[in-house]
């Protein structure tokens, strides 16, 4: 009986074992197993994914031009509103018999007016007829008197009597000519009496204002962001009581780093989520890039458009925007992580053979995921994935997805 015979356990053991070194050892001569991932040729979209924020497209404060305790408060935050929509009414009782006082002077001021027109002129108007009458006569009978002075009927004592008459005549018609100047349509006392209506009107037009000023409205149609008054609060001038996001045009903005800058162009197109509402996305379009860098940040602002916001967008909402800025139909594209970048320099480690060279490479547009090359290897070829393998080096590739 033979040794393999009496110890048949141990053979087999020595035949595993050599077995397994056997293998090893040709492992070894292959080289270690690697990553790698062919060059494919397809579309490819290179995108710049930034946060940014929802702007209102401006914010309107809202407050009291007058001095007054707010009565009631008829809106909550949140609530839409449109342009006049009362908000706020403070108390009126005050300005209400200052409205009536000014009513009533100016009804006063319209009799003044009415009665310089209707009375005192016609008055004025009889008076100087009456005074050109007594006028006449008196110029008659002084012109009678003189006459039989001259032929002696008459002495000078009733002539003198007549002159003065003539005088006294004379001055009183001048007096009432002058009253109805004075009471005509152009007169003083007319030209008074519309100043003094136009006083009242004017005063009673500012009553009105400030009592309108008691229902403080919306100026723009927008939605109530904060409400900062209750009923009993004292309201006065610079003192914010609501603050409006008025309706309008949605806008977005974002810093995007300056190393991007290369690749914004107005008018492109960008996909937006936000974080509240993931499933969903909407679209906006590129319309302007600050001409400025931030030199703390190192970044350059832009600002998008949303030609159809959702309705659960709201103001500062924080979103991810996708901007497309680049897109080839076909394109031969690599892994990110296979392209090595020295000294400006980029290249790959491709396995040809079982073994890994390194080749110089060309780049065009970038993804997250994926790298366009233009020149430096072909379609189909196997770059490596793993890193710290020499040039040279066996290996034993193995293909993975990316």
């Amino acid at each position: 009986m033979n040794w393999i015979q009496r110890h048949p356990r141990l053979f087999f053991a020595a035949v595993i074992v050599l077995g397994v070194a056997a293998v090893a050892a040709v492992l070894k001569l292959q080289g270690p197993a690697v990553e790698v991932a062919h060059a494919i040729a397809g579309p490819i979209q290179h995108s710049i994914v930034v946060s940014g924020r929802v702007e209102a497209p401006h914010r309107v404060e809202i407050g009291s031009v007058i001095t007054g305790r707010v009565e009631k408060v008829l809106v909550e935050e949140g609530a839409a509103v449109d342009a006049g929509q009362p908000l706020i009414l403070l108390e009126t009782s005050e300005l209400r018999a200052s409205l009536a006082q000014a009513r009533a002077a100016e009804a006063s001021a319209q009799a003044r007016m009415a009665a310089v027109r209707e009375l005192n002129f016609p008055q004025s108007t009889d008076a100087v007829a009456q005074a050109e009458a007594q006028f006449r006569f008196t110029e008659q009978e002084y012109r009678r008197t003189r006459d039989l002075h001259g032929k002696g009927f008459i002495s000078e004592a009733r002539l003198q009597d007549a002159e003065k008459q003539l005088a006294v005549a004379k001055s009183q018609l001048e007096t009432a000519r002058t009253l109805a100047r004075a009471q005509g349509a152009s007169g003083v006392q007319a030209r008074e009496a519309a100043m003094r209506l136009r006083e009242a009107v004017a005063a009673r037009e500012l009553a009105e204002s400030k009592f309108a000023q008691t229902t403080i409205r919306a100026s723009v149609p927008g939605t109530v962001l904060a409400r900062s008054v209750e009923p009993g609060d004292i309201a006065s001038p610079g003192k914010r009581l609501l603050t409006l996001d008025s309706a309008g045009e949605t806008r977005l903005s974002a810093q995007i780093d300056e190393k991007n800058l290369f690749y914004l162009k107005i008018g492109q197109q960008a996909l937006v989520s936000s974080e509240a509402f993931p499933g969903q996305t909407f679209k906006a379009t590129l319309y302007y890039v600050s001409p400025g860098v931030d030199v703390t940040r190192g970044s350059v602002e832009a600002r998008l458009r949303v030609p159809e916001p959702p309705r659960y967008l709201r103001a500062d909402m924080t979103v991810s925007i996708d901007i497309g800025v680049a897109r080839k139909e076909r394109a031969l594209t690599v892994p990110a992580e296979a392209v090595r970048e020295s000294g400006g320099v980029r290249s790959v480690q491709v396995v040809r053979d079982g073994r890994v060279e390194s080749a110089r490479v060309e780049t065009g547009v970038r993804t997250s995921a994926r790298v366009e090359i233009t020149s430096g290897i072909g379609e189909g070829e196997s770059v490596l994935l793993t890193r710290g393998i020499a040039d040279g080096s066996r290996v034993r590739p193995g293909e993975v997805t990316r």
